[in-house]
Formats: structure tokens, sequence, C-alpha cells
């Protein structure tokens, strides 16, 4: 990326890495390359295009006459439309409905870009850390695969620069305190978590199967006792707090 900008953007870079726990080699090297295609290498905060195009178009929210310049493409990965508007502004504490410029700021836009990344779960993708990851982290930014040559260049690079060795070749999530893989239902010998994964409804998040446990001679299975429909005994069962045993009354 060009220097001429980065005293500037580089401490909102930094926080945004904090900010979405961007914190290993390869979700840094598949943000920043999303950043630099989507930006033009941090040169463009605001869409060139008038945003003529995104009007009338209900599926960004666009609603009001005027909406698709008003609400056209801003910050580094560029925020688009009345609906995405609202809903980073009503995370990040903004009103971003009524003052959409603030989006074409570093303070602001790099911001909604880890937010963007955060609700579409992008860091899970950025961790497997393969070409197919990375095309599905395009087509969620994109709705395609426009820019898709360059930035796969600027993935590359970035790996180069940053020292990325292998990602874990396969998308990983986290589920009542343990560590499951983002597959399909069908293949899913375990037990599937609906909400953790990125892509199709039916790619959800494969955890082994409950395991058992037993308390005082009765039989029980491990799980999180917010689903548990009759008692939950805690020190019986591995994984995090909230996992414990659960015996039926």
């Amino acid at each position: 990326m060009p220097n001429n900008r980065h005293p500037e953007y580089l401490s909102h870079i930094n926080a945004a890495l904090v900010e979405g726990s961007i914190n290993t080699c390869h979700r840094k090297a598949a943000f920043l390359a999303q950043l630099a295609h989507e930006s033009g290498q941090l040169v463009y905060m605001e869409e060139i295009a008038s945003g003529d195009a995104y009007e009338g178009r209900l599926d960004l929210g666009n609603t009001q006459p005027g909406d698709g310049r008003r609400f056209k493409g801003r910050g580094p990965i560029q925020l688009t439309g009345r609906a995405n508007y609202r809903a980073a502004g009503k995370a990040l504490g903004l009103d971003l409905e009524a003052n959409p410029q603030l989006v074409a700021t570093p303070e602001v836009g790099f911001r909604t870009s880890v937010w963007f990344w955060t609700v579409h779960k992008l860091n899970a993708l950025a961790d497997a850390g393969t070409l197919d990851a990375f095309r599905q982290i395009t087509r969620k930014i994109n709705g395609g695969t426009n820019g898709q040559a360059d930035r796969e260049k600027y993935w590359a690079r970035a790996k180069t620069t940053l020292g990325c060795g292998s990602g874990t070749g396969v998308v990983t999530c986290t589920a009542e305190g343990m560590t499951g893989q983002c597959i399909a239902t069908s293949s899913c010998t375990g037990r599937s978590v609906a909400g953790l994964c990125p892509g199709a409804s039916n790619i959800q998040c494969c955890i082994p199967a409950d395991p058992s446990c037993t308390v005082n001679g009765r039989s029980g299975i491990c799980r999180d006792r917010a689903t548990c429909t009759g008692t939950t005994f805690s020190g019986y069962c591995p994984g995090a707090a909230h996992i414990q045993c659960c015996i039926s009354n």
C-alpha cells in the first residue's frame, strides 16, 4: 500500500485488528488484502461511482428517494445501503443513518469494516488459510467475484510479508466451550449448532456428541446447563463451566 497515508491510518488499522480479534497471521492477511482492494490501497474511503446503481435496492434497505447516493459505499470495506448503515451504527453507538459521511472518516470507517467482518464471521474463513475460504470472504464482501484476482494478489503479498505458515485447512468454530468445524449438517457425526458459521444454513458448527457423565450412580450427559431440562451438576464434565452433567428428573 502507498505510504503517504499510513501515518494517518496506522493507529486506526491497529485498533481495528484488536476490536475484531483479527489477531493471527492469516486473519490479518485476509483482512488487509480485502481492505487494499476495496479502498484502492487506502486511497479511497468513498466509492467513486455516484451510488445511483443502488437506488431502490430493497435488499440494501434503500427505501427512500436518494438512498442510493446517500448510502453509497464508504469506508475501507465499503459499507453500502441504508440497512447496513443503520445496523453498523446501532452496533457502534453512532447514528450513521443520519450521518452517513462519518463512515468515510478513518475514525469510523475502520470500525464499520470490522463490524462487517465480525457479523459475517470472516475470521473463521480466514483461519482456514485456503484459496476457497478466501474466495468465500470475497463473495461475502462483494456479493460476487469482482476484483478476485486483485484481492488474491494482495492476499499472497500479505501472507509473504507477514510470514504466514499453513492455515488450519478447515473452518473452525466454538460452541458450548468446545472447538468444532463448520461443515454440512449431513456430514456431522456429533451435534450441529446453528448460527456460528459463515455460509449456507446447512453449514453449522459440528462438535462432538454429548459425552456421558455419572453422579452418585446416576447417568447423564454433559451439555450446556441452559439447555438441560433436568438437574445439572458441576464438576463432572470437560469444557467451560457452563457445561455440566445433565440428569433427567
